[in-house]
C-alpha cells in the first residue's frame, strides 16, 4: 500500500466543485462511456479476462444501466471505494464477482476476476488459484462450490485473513488516482 495513504487523504480532501471539474475535463459531455473509461485508465492490449473485468466494473458503477457513468454515479463509486462501509464494499465485490448474475459466485468466476485484477494492477504477489481455494475452504462451509451474498459477507467478515486478502486484491486506489489526476501520458 506504501504511500497510497497520502493520495487517499488528498483525494478525500477535494471539494465537490473540484471533483466536478475533473470529471468534466475528462468527459465534457458529462457522461463516461465504457470506451472512455478504458482510455482514461490507459488500458490497451489487455487479455480477455482483464477486459471483461473492466466491463464488469463499468456496469456495476452504471447504476441506472443506461450505458454511461454520470457524475452522480462517478461520485457514488469513488465514495464507495474510499469511504464505504465494509458491508457496502462486500456487496459491491459480490456483484462484481457474480459475472453471470445468478446470485451466486463460484470458483471459476472468482479466479477469473482475481486474474483480471492482477493483469490490470500488475500485482501478482498472490496466486489467484490459492486465494480462491482459501476463500472456499473457509467460507463455503456447506461445500456446495458456490457462495450466496449472505455466505460471502458473513464468511469474509468472520475471517480476518480473507478480509485482508480481499482488501489487498481489490485495492483500486491506483485506478482512482489515475482518474483523479487525469489521463496518464
Amino acid at each position: 500500500m506504501g504511500n497510497h495513504g497520502s493520495n487517499l487523504d488528498d483525494i478525500l480532501a477535494e471539494d465537490m466543485h473540484h471533483w466536478y471539474n475533473k470529471f468534466m475535463r475528462e468527459s465534457p459531455s458529462g457522461l463516461i462511456t465504457l470506451f472512455e473509461l478504458k482510455a482514461i485508465l490507459n488500458l490497451k492490449g489487455m487479455n480477455e479476462n482483464a477486459n471483461s473485468y473492466v466491463d464488469q466494473v463499468f456496469f456495476t458503477f452504471d447504476m441506472d444501466g443506461d450505458g454511461y457513468i454520470d457524475f452522480v454515479e462517478y461520485i457514488a463509486a469513488v465514495s464507495l471505494m474510499l469511504k464505504g462501509e465494509i458491508n457496502q464494499k462486500l456487496k459491491w465485490y459480490f456483484k462484481l464477482f457474480d459475472q453471470d448474475g445468478n446470485g451466486k459466485i463460484d470458483k471459476e468466476e472468482l479466479e477469473t476476476i482475481f486474474s483480471a485484477i492482477q493483469d490490470i494492477t500488475r500485482n501478482r504477489e498472490i496466486d489467484p488459484e490459492e486465494i480462491v481455494s482459501l476463500i472456499f475452504e473457509r467460507i463455503d462451509v456447506k461445500g456446495e462450490g458456490e457462495l450466496t451474498l449472505e455466505e460471502f459477507i458473513e464468511g469474509a467478515k468472520d475471517h480476518e485473513d480473507i478480509m485482508d486478502l480481499l482488501k489487498k486484491l481489490m485495492d483500486l486506489t491506483p485506478v482512482l488516482v489515475i482518474i483523479v489526476e487525469g489521463r496518464m501520458g
